[in-house]
C-alpha cells in the first residue's frame, strides 16, 4: 500500500508539473496570437527636401565663411516662410473656391507632393507584403497633382509573387496618380514585369533591363536511385498534376507539356509587356537578353537616362519629396533568420556572379 501510496503521489506531482508546463505554453501562445492580431509594423515618411537640404549645409559650412554661411542660412529662411505663407494662401484660396463653386483650385496653385517607395526584390518577392502597405499608405492622400517614384530593383522570381507586385503599383495608376519607376542597377525578368506597369521609366546608363523570358530547371536523380535498387512511386489523380519531378522517372509527354506550361507564361508575360508598352518590339526583346542603360532606351524598353538621386534632387526644387517605407516588426530571432538567409542570398549571387564572368557573360 506504501508503494502505491508513493506512486500515486509521483503521478499527481508529474501531472501537477505537465499541467503548468501546457499553461505556461499556452500563455505564450495567446501572446503571440494577440500580438500577432495586432499591428505587425508601422509607417515611416521622411521628407527627402530636408535631407538633401542637410546635405548642402555640410558642403556649404565646410568651405563658406562664418559669415557668408549665416547670410545663407537667413535667406533660406525668408524663402521657406514665404513659400509657407504662399502655400496657406493657396489652400485657403483652395477652400473658399470649394466652398463656393464646389471644385477643386487649378493644379498650378498646389504644391506637388513626390512619394518614394523602394522595393528590393528577392526570389519570391517578399518585399510586396511591406509594398501593399505602402501604396496603401500614399493613395490615401495622393491626387493626379501628385507623382510615385518607386526605386526599384530586382533580378527576378516567381511568376505569382511578381505579378502580384505589379498589381500594387497598378493600383497606382488606377487611381490616377503618375507612377514612375527609377532603375539603377537592375530589373529583370520579374522586376522589368513591375516596371513596365510605370507611365515612365528611368534608367541608369549601365542599368539592366529586359530579360523578357522564363526559365524553370528541375533536378532528376532517378537513375541514381535506380542504380541503387531504390523505388519512388510517385501517384497523382489528373493526367498533368504531375508534368516533371525530382525522384521519379521523367518521361517525353512530360517534358512536352512542362515546356508547353513554360510557353503560355511567356505568352502572357509579352501580352502583359504589350499591354503597357505598345512601344516595344516584342518579336526583338522578349528573347530573354538583358540591355544596358542606352540600348535599353533605344529599344523602348526604357524612356530616359537618368539615376533615381538625380531625379529627385531636381525634383525637390519645386516639389515636397516623402519617402514612404513600411517597417515590419521582428522578433531578435526573426531578425537573426532574416540575416542569414540575406547572407546565403548574397553568396549565390556573388557566385553567380563569378560563374556567369567565368563564362563570358556581361
Amino acid at each position: 500500500m506504501d508503494y502505491l501510496y508513493q506512486y500515486g503521489l509521483f503521478l499527481a506531482q508529474a501531472a501537477t508539473v505537465v499541467v503548468a508546463f501546457l499553461l505556461v505554453i499556452s500563455s505564450i501562445a495567446a501572446f503571440s496570437m494577440r500580438r500577432q492580431q495586432q499591428s505587425t509594423g508601422h509607417l515611416e515618411v521622411r521628407k527627402l527636401n530636408e535631407h538633401f537640404s542637410d546635405l548642402k549645409h555640410g558642403v556649404e559650412s565646410a568651405m563658406l565663411p562664418a559669415g557668408a554661411v549665416k547670410k545663407a542660412r537667413k535667406q533660406e529662411q525668408k524663402a521657406r516662410e514665404a513659400a509657407a505663407k504662399a502655400a496657406a494662401k493657396a489652400e485657403k484660396r483652395k477652400a473658399e473656391k470649394r466652398k463656393a463653386a464646389k471644385q477643386e483650385t487649378d493644379a498650378e496653385t498646389i504644391r506637388k507632393r513626390v512619394f518614394v517607395l523602394d522595393f528590393h526584390g528577392d526570389l519570391q518577392a517578399n518585399q510586396v507584403k511591406n509594398l501593399r502597405n505602402e501604396v496603401t499608405a500614399v493613395l490615401t492622400n495622393a491626387s493626379s497633382h501628385d507623382e510615385v517614384l518607386v526605386r526599384l530593383e530586382s533580378p527576378g522570381g516567381l511568376v505569382h509573387g511578381y505579378g502580384l507586385a505589379a498589381s500594387q503599383l497598378d493600383r497606382i495608376r488606377k487611381h490616377g496618380v503618375p507612377l514612375l519607376v527609377a532603375v539603377d542597377k537592375v530589373a529583370a525578368s520579374g522586376g522589368y514585369l513591375m516596371a513596365v506597369v510605370a507611365d515612365r521609366i528611368l534608367a541608369a546608363p549601365f542599368a539592366v533591363l529586359g530579360s523578357i523570358g522564363v526559365v524553370a530547371q528541375v533536378p532528376n536523380v532517378h537513375r541514381l536511385l535506380k542504380r541503387h535498387d531504390v523505388d519512388v512511386e510517385v501517384l497523382t489523380a489528373g493526367k498533368y498534376k504531375r508534368t516533371l519531378t525530382v525522384l521519379g522517372e521523367n518521361t517525353e509527354e512530360g517534358r512536352q507539356k512542362f515546356q508547353e506550361e513554360l510557353e503560355d507564361v511567356h505568352d502572357q508575360f509579352q501580352e502583359f509587356v504589350g499591354e503597357h508598352r505598345p512601344q516595344v518590339d516584342l518579336s526583338v526583346v522578349a528573347t530573354g537578353e538583358t540591355w544596358h542603360g542606352q540600348r535599353a532606351v533605344a529599344l523602348n524598353l526604357a524612356d530616359e537616362l537618368c539615376t533615381s538621386d538625380e531625379y529627385l534632387l531636381a525634383a525637390s526644387e519645386s516639389a515636397d519629396v516623402y519617402e514612404v517605407r513600411w517597417v515590419e516588426h521582428r522578433r531578435p530571432i526573426e531578425r537573426l533568420m532574416a540575416q542569414v538567409e540575406s547572407g546565403i542570398e548574397t553568396m549565390a549571387d556573388r557566385m553567380f556572379d563569378k560563374l556567369s564572368r567565368w563564362r563570358g557573360s556581361p
